[in-house]
């Protein structure tokens, strides 16, 4: 057996049956293996981007990593700010990067790079196979590594003589160690803070518990001890809507975000970490927390954060009692669209079970508060701040959850980061709908200028975060890869639009007008 085919069978094995593959010369023996090993599904993206961004979506969705074919360090690059935003979100994900051959590197050939450094920074693993007989044991050691400690990407350099050599033998399972456990006098001590500082405690969450189980454990705490509970501005996925409690969002400007922990004397953190601003500006601090609270790390990312946040609760409350679930009533919206009445349109709309891809940026600023009340859905939000995130991230959604609906609500500027998105959802007939909302400008960019300082900001300047001259034809986009699209210009139409691309199977664009 060669090299490729011993591996692709141990990634099987291991419970990794999709590659999201971009691949490149060096990958042949990898491809051609995909004939011989049919429970390893092959998805294509045209950009490496997709690739990377829609293994993130897909490990958010099954809590497994899918694999991703990357062509050596160019091809690497090219995935980097979607593997950026996996790091965040503590995804798993087995990264698969040709190389040259062996022999071939010292020649300095052009497509010849330092792939462990690019690697290295997005990568929790990194390993280079240096022989057929150690290919296997490495695939396993980065299924395993991908998947410990709270999750993460392992990236795996695959040289072509390696992939071609005869005389492997695939691997078996690799043994996935177990969550570690909150000792009992963190919980009890924890729990002592909570009942005595009452309000000004804070509770600070991220992805790790914020599914329905840990919503109801943090319901019960808040209700018992009236600690306050906030999450994360970007969690990489909650499951939320039917009225059930919900956590507070981080606000993401930093004074915001500053005036929201005002007050508050201990912050305890659960699957999350200390919450910082996202960048620096002149004489604001960076850390959001106030002079002196005290910070209480209570269960890492890694940790076995669920069960220690449920024993929690059980210590302050006794019971946990959650939110019983209520559906709407949701009004559809009437007039123009704009941040309100998009939200509108997307909460009225919503189907049972959604998966929501959200890259709405100032578009999508009351999406949240809106869909309170809309059907139960999952909620995968933009962890790492690296634009270009939300359409690969359905895509793979969709391909982890072929029986949910999928809706991606795409900001313009971003959706031209990686709209070859569109064409895998064509190909593999996901039933995904993006709604890219048009403003015609990169409008976050233009909030920060003027949150820099005033002085800043001329017409040429301005004109760097202006998406018009020429205006984007989105649908002519969708549709030249193959996707069926239709343009909304008020809150009726984009309506009308989303309750008909949920009713017939397959992918859909909505471009929806904010501008006049």
């Amino acid at each position: 057996m060669r090299g490729a085919d011993a591996l692709l069978r141990t990634l099987v094995g291991n419970d990794v049956d999709v590659c999201f593959a971009n691949p490149g010369t060096s990958e042949m023996h990898f491809v051609a293996a995909l004939d011989a090993v049919p429970e390893m599904r092959g998805v294509l993206g045209l950009f490496e981007g997709v690739v990377t961004g829609a293994a993130d979506g897909y490990g958010r969705m099954t809590g497994r990593p899918a694999a991703t074919l990357l062509h050596l360090g160019p091809g690497l690059g090219n995935g980097l700010a979607n593997l950026h935003n996996a790091r965040r979100a503590r995804t798993p994900i087995v990264n698969v990067v040709g190389d040259h051959a062996l022999d071939h590197k010292v020649l300095d050939a052009p497509l010849e790079s330092d792939i462990d450094a690019v690697a290295g920074s997005v990568s929790r693993w990194v390993r280079r196979s240096t022989s057929v007989s150690s290919l296997p044991g490495d695939a396993v050691d980065a299924v395993v590594a991908s998947r410990t400690g709270g999750g993460g990407s392992a990236t795996l350099i695959l040289p072509a003589d390696v992939a071609w050599t005869d005389g492997a033998e695939p691997a078996g399972p690799g043994a996935v160690p177990a969550p570690s456990p909150v000792d009992d006098d963190t919980v009890r001590s924890t729990a002592d803070v909570l009942r005595s500082a009452g309000a000004s405690a804070a509770v600070f969450v991220g992805g790790p518990v914020m599914d329905p189980d840990g919503m109801a454990a943090l319901q019960a705490i808040h209700e018992a001890t009236g600690a306050r509970v906030l999450h994360e501005t970007f969690p990489s996925r909650m499951t939320r809507g039917a009225g059930r409690f919900e956590s507070d969002r981080l606000m993401y400007l930093a004074e915001m975000a500053a005036d929201q922990l005002a007050g508050v004397e201990h912050l305890v953190l659960v699957g999350t970490v200390e919450p910082v601003a996202f960048f620096a500006y002149p004489d604001k601090p960076g850390r959001l927390v106030p002079a002196g609270c005290t910070v209480h790390a209570f269960a890492s990312p890694g940790d076995d954060c669920g069960g220690a946040l449920a024993e929690l609760a059980g210590r302050v409350a006794g019971r946990i009692e959650p939110t019983p679930a209520t559906v709407g009533p949701l009004d559809r919206p009437t007039g123009a669209i704009d941040v309100f009445t998009a939200a509108a349109a997307v909460a009225a709309t919503l189907p049972e079970g959604a998966i929501v891809s959200d890259e709405s940026a100032t578009c999508g600023l009351f999406m949240q508060g809106a869909t309170l009340h809309a059907p139960e859905h999952d909620w995968l939000s933009l962890t790492g701040g690296a634009i270009g995130q939300g359409m690969p991230v359905a895509t793979g959604a969709a391909i982890a959850c072929r029986d949910r609906p999928v809706l991606s609500i795409q900001a313009d500027g971003s959706a031209m980061y990686t709209i070859q998105a569109l064409w895998t959802q064509a190909r593999e007939q996901l039933d995904v709908t993006t709604v890219i909302c048009n403003n015609g400008a990169y409008a976050v960019l233009a909030m920060e200028m003027d949150r820099v300082g005033g002085e800043f900001g001329g017409p040429i300047s301005r004109s760097m975060f202006d998406l018009t001259r020429p205006d984007i034809d989105f649908c002519r986009l969708a549709e030249g890869q193959g996707v069926p699209a239709t343009r909304a210009t008020d809150a009726e139409a984009l309506t009308d639009a989303l309750e008909r691309a949920q009713r017939e199977p397959g992918p859909h664009v909505i471009e929806a007008m904010f501008r006049p």
